[in-house]
C-alpha cells in the first residue's frame, strides 16, 4: 500500500496545481491538495523505507488517518460551498467545487483501499 500511497500523493498535487491555475492563481486554497499530497507523499516514502513491519503499519495508520480527514474535508467543503453559493441566488464555483470533489473522491477511494489492505493482512495472519 506504500506505493499506492505515492501514486495518490502525486494525484493530490496535480490536484491542488489544477485547481489553483484553474482559478487564475486567486485563491490560495485550492492549493489544500497540495498540502495533502505531500503529507501522503511523506509518509508513504517514510513506510516504503520502515525496517519493521510494525513501523510500516504505524506510518500506514497515519496515512489512512491522514486520508480519511481529506476526505471528510473535501466533502464537507464541497456541500458547504454548492448549498451557501445556492442559498444566495449565485451559482457556485466550479471549478472549485469540482476540486473538492475530486478531491474527497480520490481521498474516499484511497481509504476503502487501506481499509481492504488492512482486513487482507489481518486474515492473513490469522490464518
Amino acid at each position: 500500500m506504500a506505493r499506492v500511497t505515492l501514486i495518490f500523493a502525486f494525484l493530490m498535487v496535480v490536484l491542488g496545481e489544477a485547481g489553483y491555475l484553474g482559478t487564475g492563481s486567486l485563491h490560495k486554497t485550492a492549493l489544500i491538495p497540495v498540502w495533502f499530497g505531500l503529507a501522503l507523499g511523506l509518509f508513504g516514502f517514510l513506510a516504503l523505507r520502515a525496517k519493521s513491519e510494525k513501523g510500516r503499519m504505524t506510518l500506514m495508520h497515519i496515512n489512512v488517518t491522514i486520508g480519511l480527514i481529506g476526505f471528510l474535508g473535501g466533502a464537507i467543503e464541497a456541500v458547504r460551498g454548492y448549498v451557501s453559493a445556492t442559498s444566495q441566488g449565485h451559482s457556485p464555483d466550479m471549478i472549485a467545487l469540482a476540486s473538492k470533489v475530486t478531491m474527497a473522491v480520490l481521498m474516499g477511494i484511497y481509504v476503502g483501499m487501506c481499509v481492504r489492505s488492512f482486513i487482507a493482512v489481518r486474515r492473513a495472519r490469522q490464518a
